[in-house]
């Protein structure tokens, strides 16, 4: 079996890959669990791998000539995670809509030509909710985009429901909370804070915070979020129905929550290294962002959701290796 990550140099995507490597199998069309042979990744750069499992591509995702040489005519699965974040196709619009949608158009339609419908998993985004939400949204909320990132992310939706319907793909949508705690370096997204305020500190490192304590966020981890790509392409079609979109479960935490967790298990030293530097373009885009979902749906489908934030901190803790 040939599976195509994009994104798949990025923190979520590299951990995705290893985690299918480590698996070994994954269904087929047929729902049998069948052995991987590749794993192709597509990002514009990459952390140290030596699996030969892995092949690692440096390329446009808007390249449809790459992408058809990538996928040949025989590619099973695709997990497409690439995308400018969304502090990036706000301030880049016309690169956020060259990646984000042309560039998942240009994908679809190379799936479209492959020797049978691949399962083609998305990576969407709860910030395709927005403007006079209510106070807790659920799975018949009608998603209303206040950004430029938002309102690509339900592009690709509404694209893989109806390749979905016309026999092009196997196609799921995951509206994904944010994902805290990531490893690595600050990135352009405007939730980049809900692990820089974490990670930066248990780094022995000063993370300004652009956001205010009362700021609530929808996560999830990095461990969940990958077993819900792999739990959401395992799931037979028929689970699916006509509705090809969930909303992942999560946990709504403060930004006070976060810190208050992390000053219970590092202590105060390592909980004031956050510092409260004001940025009203990032609080502007996160509050347009839904936080707090009833996910029945998803629940049905089998998706779970992390405990709480200090076993978050927790498990990131004991991933990274870090001593407290």
């Amino acid at each position: 079996m040939k599976v195509l990550i994009t994104g798949g140099g990025g923190f979520i995507g590299f951990r995705l890959a290893n985690t299918l490597l480590k698996r070994g199998t994954l269904a087929n069309a047929e729902g049998k669990q069948t052995p991987i042979t590749q794993i192709t990744l597509l990002d514009i750069a990459f952390p140290p791998q030596t699996d030969p499992r892995l092949k690692c591509v440096t390329g446009d995702l808007t390249d449809k000539g790459l992408l058809a040489e990538l996928m040949g005519g025989d590619t099973a699965s695709v997990f497409h995670l690439a995308s400018i974040v969304s502090g990036g196709a706000e301030a880049d619009f016309d690169l956020g809509y060259k990646v984000n949608l042309e560039g998942g158009r240009a994908l679809l339609e190379t799936c479209r030509k492959q020797a049978r419908p691949p399962r083609y998993v998305f990576a969407s985004s709860c910030a395709a909710f927005g403007g006079d939400l209510p106070k807790i949204l659920d799975d018949s909320t009608t998603p209303n985009p206040q950004t430029s990132y938002g309102a690509q992310k339900v592009c690709c939706e509404y694209l893989t429901t109806d390749y979905n319907r016309k026999g092009f793909i196997d196609g799921r949508s995951l509206r994904l909370p944010t994902i805290s705690v990531r490893a690595g370096k600050p990135n352009l997204a405007a939730s980049s804070f809900a692990s820089g305020i974490i990670r930066e500190p248990l780094a022995g490192v000063v993370s300004p915070c652009p956001v205010s304590l009362e700021t609530s966020v929808w996560l999830l981890s990095p461990a969940k979020v990958v077993e819900a790509f792999i739990h959401a392409h395992d799931l037979p079609s028929s689970a699916w129905g006509t509705n090809r979109v969930v909303n992942l479960p999560g946990i709504t935490s403060s930004v006070k929550d976060m810190v208050d967790a992390l000053r219970k298990i590092a202590g105060d030293k390592v909980a004031n290294l956050v510092e409260w530097k004001p940025d009203a373009r990032i609080q502007g885009i996160v509050n347009t962002w839904p936080v707090r979902f009833v996910t029945e749906r998803a629940l049905k489908l089998g998706f779970t959701a992390d405990s709480d934030m200090e076993t978050i901190i927790r498990d990131y803790i004991r991933e990274q290796g870090i001593k407290v």
